[in-house]
């Protein structure tokens, strides 16, 4: 019997988040992780953007073998760029 790894899949939005544990053949891909999960067909409007992946916080591609018990972070994009945050901080302070 070949080997399996088990991993979550997790996507949040400001309201709410889901997190899928998905079992698959080790030598699995990022890609394959997210596909098996779910997540793509059941959040509604969710678009997997391939430069906004990660495991445990750390930029991944969707070729990356995932390892037991990793988690595949699938990231929003960002609503407003970082140092316009900034700036904006600044500014009312």
């Amino acid at each position: 019997m070949a080997e399996q790894v088990t991993v979550e899949v997790v996507y949040a939005e400001p309201a709410q988040h889901w997190l899928r544990k998905v079992t698959l053949p080790a030598g699995s891909t990022v890609a394959q992780a997210i596909e098996t999960s779910g997540l793509p067909r059941d959040v509604p409007g969710l678009v997997v953007d391939p430069s906004r992946l990660g495991i445990f916080a750390r930029k991944v591609t969707l070729e990356h073998v995932v390892g037991e018990g990793d988690r595949v972070e699938i990231y929003r994009p960002l609503t407003l760029d970082p140092k316009e945050a900034r700036r904006r901080r600044a500014h009312e302070g």
